[in-house]
Order: C-alpha cells, then structure tokens, then sequence
C-alpha cells in the first residue's frame, strides 16, 4: 500500500520575525546577534517535531535604521544550532552568484557531517546590486546570466558532493588502509563558468549529500528546481495559483524522468494566532502600531520595481507600471505573488500593506482557523507543506507548535514524532547514490560475459 501524504513545515528565520516592528516588543531587541535567542527557535521547532529550521540571508545591509536584518552568516548559525539539536533540519541560504562552488560544496557538506545529515543548501542567484558592489563587481549580472552561472554551479557542488562513494573511506586499523583512491573521483569539470578539479576533501556526508532546495518564482528559477531541487521555496497567495504553480512545477520533474513526489512544494506562510480572532487581531494591531509607514510604502515600492510616488496607498497597484517593468534587480515570483492576491480580492495598497505586503500568505486567526487553512491546501495540492514565518520569535512560533502542531497530528497529516535521522528522512525523500558508483555499476554491467572454455 501507498503511504499516506505527510506535511511537512519549516520555520523561517528572517531576522527576529516577519513583522518589521516585532523586535521592538522582545526584552532584548539586539537579539539577532544573541546564540541563545536562535538556539530557542530551534529547541522550540524541534519540540514540534518540525522538519527544519530554515535561514534566509542577506548579502547587503539595506534597512538597518527601522529594524534588524539577518547578519549572522547561515552555515556558521546552523553549525553551533546542530550542537544544540538532535532531530530538526537546518536549511541555510547561500548565493551562486557571489560564491564559489568548491568552497560551498566543502562547508555544507561539513555542517551535514556535524549535525549527522540534517542539513539543506538554498540556493539563490541574488539579484540585489548593492550585494554586487559588496563582492568586487561593477555591474551585477543580469537573469540569464545569473541562471546560466547557477546550473553550472549546482552541477559543480552535486558533482563535488558525489565525488566520494559510500564506500570509500576505510578506515581499517588493521591493515592502515584508511580510503580507496578507486572509489574517490575527480569531477574534472570545464565549463563556462567553473574549472574545477575536485574530489572534495571530505568523504560522502550522513544522508548522501545535503538536501537541495530552490528558492526563487522567475521562469529560470522554477526550470532550475525542476531539474535538480528535492524542495522548492515559493511566494503563493491564491488558492488557485498556487495549485496550478503546483501542477505545474511536478510535471516539469516528470519530464526530466524525476518522481514529481520527491520535489516537494512548500510555500511561505504566515499565521498570526490567537485564542480567538479579537486576541489575534489584537496581536497584530499592536505590532502594526509600531511600524514606520514611510520605510514599508519604500520598502514595498522598491520591491515592486518602483518609486514611493508611484503609489497610492487608498489606490489599486499600478498594474500597467508593474507590467511594463525592466528593472532585473527585482524578484518575479514576489511580483507575481503580490499581483495575484492584490487582483483576486481588489485591495489597495493600504490592504497590502497591511497582508505583509502580499510576500507570504497571512492568515490572521485562532488556532483552529489557521490548521483548516493548512489543511485545505495540503489536502487540495497547492502544497506539501509550509515555511512558516513567525510575526516575532520565539513567541509566534511557539503558539503554533503549541496549539496549532497538535491539530494538525489529530487529523493526521503531521507526524507525532521524528521517525528518522536525516533532513532526507524527514522530508520523506530516498537516500541518493553517488553518480560515480551508479556509473561503475552501469560499466559492470556493460561488459561482455565470459563464457570461459
């Protein structure tokens, strides 16, 4: 028998929460620096038997004097965050535009030896140019540009990850053997973008390699993670956006002879809670009171590809403006999402400036009403599960493990408990072999029987 479809939910660390203004209700607001602060997001994410706990990064401070942005780097966070856990997964953000593949290949796959295979890379092209002028480039690079570099680039890291078979570290006392050359391979690559040699200097990690996951709704983006992510990160608002999003991302694995079930669909969301939905109201208003509505109307308008000024905040968006735009330092999948939920409920820009500038799906709500939500789209195939953003750490994250986790085990969708070890495990997803030993499998095979005398 088939086994039943599981949720899956990550928890989205961006800075100290989703809200811009939740850091100023924290005892201590410098807490985006504090170990102990994100140590306590994990404790709690893993106490809701969690898949992951998932960081998003920035390479560019931009908005630092209205609220805090992430700066700790993603791979040493998680690092000291594995020594402190012992089930959930750690997803960590880095850029194939503004690194290199060997050296990233080596530090995910050394966090995923550290944390026992729980770890995941997100990979992002960055389209942001004041990160350009951070790394020694005069003009960042443009979409295509950007994709083509981070094929190549995932390509390279898959390759260095696989360089090693299973097998191959020995380690025999005995006869001081300790690997086996024959099963260690250099990837030789040439390519447009990359030359390099390889093998990795570090053996196969826990779970064959790291869980790979896209994040990003541009058309390139989305044929990248077709191709090659076991998860993909995306911005959906509508119900029916995000199904046909859904049907149309597993066909595209179908066609690249992948099983559409192993690349999993999990879209933003962002559940405001309380007891009833006045206390939940109230939660938010009391952030929303505290905002600089000048930076958000910026904020969302540089998002957009636009000026302030080209907004009204009791007007509908621009819609000509957006369409017409050419701006390639902008997200796509942002603008599709925000587009689509501003169209199918007619808001304004006030409205969607008040739904978390149409970014991830708000639900505002009790308990009750955010676990039927979860179910709806899980059940109806717009998504296997959810990033889940906290309107502010830890406290919005841990009034869903508290009471919305349990809602969601009562119907039976969520697990009650890890049933494995590795971030493969939790995400339901097979163990990959290394290409070289499917390669020398392949070759055996091939050779002629010997028929003898």
């Amino acid at each position: 028998m088939t086994a039943p479809r599981r949720l899956h939910l990550n928890t989205n660390v961006t800075g100290t929460g989703r809200h811009p203004a939740g850091w100023r209700t924290l005892a201590n607001p410098k807490s985006i620096v504090d170990l102990g602060f994100f140590t306590e997001i994990a404790r709690i994410a893993e106490r809701g038997k969690l898949d992951a706990v998932f960081l998003s990064d920035a390479l560019a401070l931009r908005g630092h004097a209205h609220g805090p942005a992430q700066s700790l780097e993603p791979t040493v966070l998680l690092t000291a965050l594995a020594g402190v856990t012992q089930h959930v997964g750690l997803v960590g953000t880095a850029s194939t535009t503004f690194n290199d593949p060997f050296n990233l290949a080596r530090r995910f796959a050394s966090v995923d030896h550290l944390s026992a295979g729980r770890v995941a890379w997100n990979a992002v092209t960055t389209y942001d140019p004041d990160a350009a002028a951070n790394f020694s480039i005069g003009e960042p690079l443009d979409k295509d540009a950007r994709y083509a570099r981070a094929e190549e680039f995932v390509e390279v890291v898959v390759r260095l990850w696989d360089s090693w078979e299973d097998d191959a570290l020995i380690a025999d006392r005995a006869t001081g053997r300790y690997a086996d050359p024959a099963r260690v391979h250099a990837i030789a690559h040439r390519g447009e973008h990359f030359q390099v040699e390889g093998p990795l200097n570090l053996p196969r990690s826990p779970q064959g390699r790291p869980v790979l996951v896209q994040a990003g709704g541009s058309e390139a983006g989305v044929a990248l993670a077709a191709r090659h992510a076991d998860a993909v990160f995306t911005a959906q608002t509508t119900l029916d956006g995000a199904q046909a999003f859904y049907r149309d991302i597993k066909a595209r694995a179908a066609l690249h002879g992948r099983d559409p079930d192993h690349l999993l669909v999990l879209p933003g969301l962002y559940p405001v809670i309380g007891g009833t939905l006045a206390e939940a109201r109230a939660r938010k208003a009391e952030m929303d009171a505290l905002l600089d509505r000048s930076s958000e109307l910026n904020k969302f308008a540089r998002a957009l590809g636009l000026d302030a000024a080209d907004l009204q905040l009791d007007g509908p968006l621009p819609y000509a403006r957006i369409d017409a735009g050419t701006r390639t330092d902008v997200s796509r999948g942002f603008i599709r999402a925000t587009v689509l939920l501003a169209r199918s409920e007619n808001l304004t820009v006030r409205d969607l400036l008040d739904r978390n500038p149409g970014a991830h799906r708000m639900v505002v709500g009790t308990p009750e009403t955010v676990a039927e939500d979860i179910a709806r789209w899980f059940d109806t195939r717009a998504a296997d599960g959810f990033n889940l953003n906290a309107d502010v750490f830890p406290s919005g994250l841990a009034d869903f493990v508290d009471h919305v986790v349990p809602l969601l085990q009562r119907k039976g969708i969520f697990r009650r408990d890890y049933e494995g070890a590795t971030l493969r495990e939790h995400y339901g997803l097979p163990r990959p072999s290394s290409r070289y030993a499917r390669m020398a499998e392949a070759a055996k095979a091939a050779e002629p029987v010997n028929a003898g005398t």
